[in-house]
């Protein structure tokens, strides 16, 4: 069994970002550090005073520690995982892609207004377990140990006990149809002869290649040799002699055959005839 620090460490990078960012946003409420209203969703503040961060905020914030932001975290941790080590194993630009529309698909539908919600978090996990569901149609999930069903009809048993339990369901209703439509997009519509219109876009490579995490098959961007490095520069021993670097199999190859051909002036500090003692 692993610990709870190689668990963490296992986990793919855009499911664990996303989670430590919704906990820090709710672990921050807890400590009084801001008013949730100020990250809120609200068009008004984003047009008239140019709050622009409340586009993005508004999707970390899960809620105040209870039951549903715990079901909600661990919808990440279990699908959100289960999606990028199953479909998007090695498309951490493709996963990061889909988040991206799927939020940008829920601020269009929050512009009606008997859609708008002030925090949008729980609509984007929904949109993850709805995605899932459609890959894994035919897994065995069990609800709290008491009902076995299909994957397909996990986001509609999770609506249900949201209304036994007297939860919005404007959240998850929105969530489902964000994910229904990439997933339609990418791929229903393909597989009924139409073209494939949501292509991971190159910036959105290029975000995936300087952050440095993740892996892109065929990625059109190359990856960032720095990412991760906060001071890059030539290192020193603490001799005061600089530190060996690695360097690329082409250039390895090359400096050693210079070392294999001979110097005749390696070594020596006078050029010259030489003679014996003797003066010949």
């Amino acid at each position: 069994m692993s610990t709870p620090a190689q668990y963490y460490q296992s986990l793919p990078p855009v499911s664990k970002f996303y989670g430590v960012a919704c906990l820090m946003t709710t672990s921050a409420l807890y400590l009084g550090l801001y008013d949730p209203w100020n990250i809120a969703l609200s068009y008004q503040d984003v047009f008239k005073r140019f709050q622009v961060w409340r586009l993005i905020t508004n999707f970390f914030f899960l809620g105040p520690f209870s039951p549903f932001f715990a079901i909600r975290l661990i919808m990440i941790a279990r699908y959100g995982v289960l999606l990028e080590r199953g479909p998007f194993d090695k498309r951490t630009a493709d996963y990061v892609w889909m988040l991206m529309f799927g939020a940008l698909s829920l601020l269009v539908m929050a512009a009606i207004p008997f859609l708008w919600t002030p925090f949008m978090a729980g609509s984007l996990v929904f949109m993850i377990v709805y995605v899932w569901s459609r890959e894994f149609p035919n897994a065995q999930i069990s609800i709290y140990g008491v009902v076995t069903l299909k994957g397909f009809y996990l986001p509609w048993a999770l609506l249900a006990l949201d209304l036994i339990f007297g939860a919005s369901l404007m959240e998850d209703i929105i969530g489902m149809v964000a994910g229904h439509l990439y997933y339609f997009l990418t791929v229903l519509h393909p597989l009924a002869g139409g073209k494939y219109v949501l292509k991971t876009p190159l910036w959105v490579h290029k975000l995936v290649a300087y952050w440095g995490e993740g892996i892109q098959v065929n990625s059109p961007v190359q990856r960032d040799p720095s990412a991760g490095v906060a001071f890059p520069g030539r290192s020193y021993g603490l001799d005061g002699n600089r530190a060996r670097t690695t360097t690329a199999p082409s250039e390895q190859n090359q400096t050693d055959n210079s070392a294999r051909q001979p110097n005749s002036g390696e070594g020596v500090a006078f050029r010259g005839k030489s003679y014996r003692l003797s003066g010949h």
